[in-house]
């Protein structure tokens, strides 16, 4: 019988049109550790081997427990059918619809137990916004396909992790969500980041809102009002919890091994850190989810998509990480 250390990891194909497809297959033609297989199209997939010249012989299956473990092998579970007349680096609705129900069916997989864990290869927003699906990207439809209330982003390499308060939203609407329950449940979930990670007691550092985190209210009051009672009340609980801490110090102080992880209050405040040490390393993890989901910290890349030049590094990472956490969760 199976346990979830010795269960396959499922890679969802992202959208046909980017460099998901590409991704995928120089992954598999480079050789896995573990079990794992890709949600994908076939017909996609067995034209990217073509054009790659990749040594990889595609399999099909039907059920995860089908998965092999086989070098030179990729085992594909076929959630699309498209045309060959779908054009790399195109925005389309039909690819944006396979890219969801890639993910979609990776979902029901999770929920009979059938994979350890989920890997996601980028999708389009706009691709899957003119397929007439309602979401921003991967994490809200998993925590919505889930139920799940409780729910960050999370990026990180081997430098720093930084997790989000809020994530796709306008810059201007940022400051209105910025409350003292929000802030909170976050450095929650930071706590249980780390713990996916084996870290048991982490140190979290959270960022400031505005510049000089506020500087005692000169700047902006919410440090004042919301973050700083948010950090007092989590600190009560008896999490080593520090800040709030200006956004321009802080990811330097992380990088230095000052902090485990850091809460950022908005998405380009603590994505930026992250991708400038490289994309190539970084990997995206949805934390509260109730299984374990990767991703590469890039998007689909429609200007090389086709052209045999993307860089699976950020891929092979987020593999790696999945199966980390896996082994952390069995430990």
């Amino acid at each position: 019988m199976n346990t979830p250390h010795t269960l396959p990891l499922a890679i969802t194909m992202g959208d046909p049109n980017g460099i998901g497809p590409e991704l995928c297959v120089k992954l598999f033609a480079e050789g896995v550790t573990h079990p794992a297989f890709v949600i994908g199209d076939i017909g996609v997939l067995t034209r990217e081997i073509k054009t790659l010249g990749a040594s990889l012989n595609l399999r099909a299956i039907h059920n995860a427990h089908e998965c092999s473990l086989k070098r030179g092998t990729m085992d594909v579970m076929a959630a699309s059918n498209l045309p060959p007349s779908l054009q790399a680096g195109a925005i389309d609705a039909h690819a944006g619809q396979a890219a969801y129900d890639y993910v979609i069916k990776a979902i029901d997989l999770t929920k009979t137990k059938a994979i350890a864990g989920i890997v996601t290869a980028p999708l389009a927003k706009e691709s899957i916004k003119q397929a007439g699906i309602p979401y921003p990207g991967h994490t809200e439809i998993l925590a919505d396909k889930t139920r799940t209330n409780d729910y960050a982003m999370m990026l990180a390499n081997d430098e720093l992790r930084v997790i989000l308060v809020t994530i796709h939203i306008a810059l201007k609407d940022v400051a209105p969500l910025i409350t003292k329950a929000r802030v909170l449940k976050t450095i929650h979930l930071a706590a249980t980041a780390c713990a996916s990670y084996g870290i048991i007691k982490p140190r979290i550092a959270v960022s400031g809102l505005n510049p000089h985190a506020g500087e005692n209210g000169m700047f902006g009051q919410e440090e004042i009002d919301h973050i700083i009672p948010a950090i007092t009340e989590a600190r009560t609980e008896g999490l080593d919890v520090s800040g709030p801490y200006a956004g321009d110090t802080i990811f330097m102080r992380a990088r230095k091994g000052e902090f485990d992880i850091v809460v950022a209050q908005y998405h380009d405040q603590g994505l930026i850190p992250v991708k400038y040490l490289g994309i190539e390393q970084g990997v995206n993890v949805t934390v509260g989810l109730p299984f374990i989901r990767t991703s590469v910290d890039h998007g689909t890349a429609f200007d090389i998509a086709g052209q045999g030049i993307a860089d699976h590094s950020s891929l092979r990472y987020a593999f790696n990480q999945a199966l980390r956490m896996v082994k952390a969760a069995a430990s």
